[in-house]
């Protein structure tokens, strides 16, 4: 039963109701500018505070702080930092295209320096924040109440200036946000000219003065496509660079100097992210870096090292810091109380129909002063010509009533036009005074016809309006600040680097490095090796591969995910050096390692990655499935316990040739294994014993031989035509002899007689043999010993002819 007084409300509509009441309070009093005005409320109420003050840019500076207090005690009923904050953005030239404030004191930096407080710094309007308030006293705009109803503020400002977009804002509402970078005053009033000129004008013809944004921290736009689809479609992103110039010293030394930054980017954490990858090696060839930036402009100088190319390092930069940013466009702005996604042309429309709007008041406003004072001129013109009945009336008068009702009856006055008669001093009654009136008289008519043929013609007003455009640009145009160029004219690394042969290793604690493949010279069959790479007690050469620098490099981990990086991306250093921790380069996971990696040029359907595992599972996946170059992305689905052993590129009709570490090999056509996608697990492709494991996988192609090499330093080449094709799943046949004093099978892979192959052992030790040395024996035998040491060989790879 409902009780007296209560009444039952739907929770679910109500909480709607109250979220969207929330939303556009957020929406249209606090986060969105109007479109008209440019100007969100507090900065509205700002400038209008300071106008009421009188704090004009001819005028003294007066204290941030009381500039603060008349406007949260009068109009912003919020935190004074939130004023603060608005008030000095509007003085940072960094910030501002135009700014709207003259500050005196510390306003913060392009470093992220905070501003000093309130109390310490002082301001006034800027001449050209001026002109967003003028006519203000004309009827030109409408005013609302503030906050407790005891005064009037204005709901927008008849700016003279296009602020929206020569100063351009930016702000989060609930579910829709704004981003309008600034653009330059004289291309948009040339836009808002050739508008009232020429009206069939297109977008494409506005597009031919604005050219883009134009940021007061100068910078490059590149790419004028994306600036296009966002003035056409109010949203888009676009690229934009820090300006570098090369010098070199007297001395020879080669500086790259940052002398522009993109717009918002924080100076001081530029320089520290540079620094951080500098230090950490990611960016290699700076051996330098300091702030040499003043009040005459910023100047960042990075030293090159000797023998380093300048044109990767700033591709560098440009690719790994805020030295290139996407600076989103999102022309988002108050019309008619709401939100509404804009285009170039709707905002220089919605700018001119305001502009008319204030003109038309205006004119109304000074049409009726003018029709007043003509009403005034013409009581006081006829009461000079009867100068001397005026006067003998007033003087028969009792008093200042009696006085303005006979001159009302007599002489057919308004009490407006008898009051001013009343009003008049006698200085007016001299001759000179006297044709002054009828001079104003005439004046007052011209004003009055003058006015009434704007608000009766169009092309009048509209033409007042580019005057008045024309005037402002006169005034406050300026050159572009920002460069745009057509396309970014991007260092292609791959260009500037040989696509040289080299030897990429991989250590077992997951230490990398490429090495020129002309480090390593031909030895004979038995030799001791040279170092590979600095052996410490736990780490050893796991993977080595031969490929070259403008190769991708696909790392397979023993999860069943890929990642990917150019082969010139590793560092180079020398063969004994121990390399760079290859988590630094790709991202793994804590109990993620690197298994396999294979090379490759071009990711085509053509081709096919076939995986195999440690338990004997394969799959087989096209080539242009891991085209996206997306990192951590499954490349098998793997079962519990089981882990990638081998991957290899092949072809359509490839043979596939599986080794085991007891011994067993199988060789079936890749055919039998259907193209699956990436998250599948994989089919059988050899049963293993109890104790058996895969150890190697290769993609048989021709009639070559297999090299079969064992842990204890034991080797053997065989015809590949000696180990039958059997089908898929089976278990195999023998592949050499294993026995203590040979060890277990490190792997099989096909060779050529011209090729030479590169042993790796536990202890780092790598010699590199030709394939013609080692002597071609059958299935069934151990081999000869290939490499000559005490220790277990752990890998080996073939260094193809071609």
């Amino acid at each position: 039963m409902k009780e007296k007084g209560v009444i039952e409300v739907n929770i679910e509509e109500s909480l709607k109701e109250s979220y969207l009441d929330y939303a556009m309070s957020v929406i249209i009093g606090r986060a969105l500018p109007d479109v008209r005005d440019g100007l969100k409320p507090v900065h509205r109420r700002v400038l209008y505070a300071m106008y009421e003050m009188g704090v004009l840019h001819n005028k003294p500076y007066k204290k941030s702080a009381r500039i603060v207090g008349d406007v949260i005690g009068k109009y912003h009923p919020h935190g004074d930092s939130a004023v603060y904050d608005t008030l000095v953005r509007m003085a940072q030239d960094f910030s501002m295209r135009y700014p709207l404030v003259d500050g005196q004191g510390n306003f913060g930096s392009v470093d992220g320096d905070s501003p000093a407080a309130m109390r310490y710094t002082e301001v006034r309007m800027t001449k050209i924040a001026e002109e967003m308030l003028a006519d203000i006293d004309k009827d030109t705009v409408d005013f609302n109440p503030n906050y407790d109803g005891s005064l009037k503020e204005p709901a927008v400002l008849p700016t003279r200036i296009p602020n929206m977009l020569i100063n351009g804002t930016s702000g989060i509402a609930v579910g829709m946000a704004t981003n309008i970078p600034p653009h330059n005053l004289t291309e948009v009033i040339n836009a808002l000219v050739y508008m009232i000129d020429n009206k069939d004008y297109r977008d494409d013809d506005i597009l031919k003065f604005v050219k883009g944004p134009d940021f007061p921290t100068y910078g490059i736009i590149y790419g004028k496509d994306e600036i296009l689809k966002a003035y056409k479609t109010g949203k888009g992103v676009i690229k934009v660079r820090a300006r570098v110039k090369k010098e070199v010293t007297t001395t020879g030394k080669e500086l790259l100097v940052i002398t522009e930054i993109p717009y918002q980017v924080n100076k001081a954490n530029l320089i520290e992210k540079i620094a951080n990858l500098a230090r950490e090696k990611k960016i290699t060839g700076i051996v330098d870096l300091r702030d040499e930036s003043d009040r005459d402009g910023i100047r960042v100088v990075i030293e090159v090292k000797r023998g380093e190319n300048s044109d990767v390092i700033i591709n560098q930069l440009y690719k790994n810091t805020q030295m290139e940013i996407a600076y989103g466009i999102n022309l988002v702005g108050i019309v008619n109380n709401k939100p509404k996604t804009l285009t170039l042309r709707d905002l220089l429309e919605q700018f001119l129909d305001h502009r008319k709007v204030v003109v038309i008041r205006r004119t109304k406003f000074l049409l009726k002063k003018a029709e007043d004072r003509l009403h005034i001129l013409e009581g006081l013109i006829k009461a000079v010509e009867n100068i001397d009945e005026v006067v003998a009336l007033i003087k028969s008068s009792h008093n200042a009533n009696e006085a303005k009702e006979k001159l009302m009856e007599k002489y057919d006055l308004s009490e407006a036009q008898a009051q001013a008669i009343l009003d008049m001093k006698l200085q007016r009654l001299t001759g000179l005074e006297i044709e002054k009136l009828k001079k104003e008289y005439q004046e007052t008519l011209k004003n009055i016809e003058f006015y009434k043929s704007i608000l009766n013609n169009e092309n009048v007003l509209m033409g007042i309006i580019k005057d008045e455009l024309i005037e402002i640009r006169d005034k406050y145009g300026d050159e572009r600040r920002t460069e745009i160029v057509s396309n970014a004219e991007e260092i292609n690394i791959e260009d500037l680097i040989p696509d040289d042969e080299v030897v990429v290793t991989l250590s077992y604690q997951g230490f990398i490095k490429r090495t020129p493949l002309t480090n390593f010279r031909s030895q004979k069959r038995g030799g001791k090796g040279k170092a590979g790479a600095i052996s410490s007690k736990d780490d050893f050469i796991k993977d080595l591969i031969v490929t070259t620098n403008h190769s991708t490099l696909m790392f397979f981990t023993n999860k069943g995910k890929i990642h990917y990086l150019k082969v010139y991306e590793l560092p180079e250093l020398a063969r004994d050096a121990k390399g760079k921790y290859i988590a630094n380069l790709i991202s793994l996971d804590s109990d993620e390692k690197v298994a396999a990696m294979i090379s490759t040029k071009e990711f085509d359907r053509e081709h096919f990655v076939f995986m195999c595992t440690k338990d004997g599972v394969v799959k087989k996946t096209s080539l242009d499935a891991f085209s996206s170059g997306r990192s951590g992305i499954i490349a098998i689905k793997l079962r519990e316990g089981d882990e990638i052993v081998d991957v290899s590129l092949i072809s359509k009709n490839d043979l596939i040739f599986i080794s085991t570490k007891k011994g067993k090999c199988i060789q079936f056509n890749s055919s039998e294994v259907r193209n699956m996608g990436r998250n599948a697990t994989g089919v059988r492709g050899i049963t293993l014993d109890k104790d058996d494991s895969v150890v190697s996988m290769e993609a048989v192609k021709g009639d070559p031989l297999i090299l079969a090499v064992t842990a204890k330093g034991y080797g053997k080449l065989t015809l590949v035509t000696e180990y039958r094709v059997q089908s898929r799943g089976g278990k195999g046949i023998k592949l050499s002899k294993v026995t203590e004093k040979t060890g277990e099978i490190v792997g099989a892979r096909q060779v050529k007689i011209e090729d030479d192959v590169m042993l790796i052992s536990k202890s780092s030790k790598v010699i590199r043999l030709s394939v013609s040395d080692i002597p071609i024996l059958g299935r069934d035998t151990q081999g000869v010993r290939l490499m000559g040491l005490s220790d277990e060989i752990v890998s080996f790879d073939v260094i193809r002819e071609d």
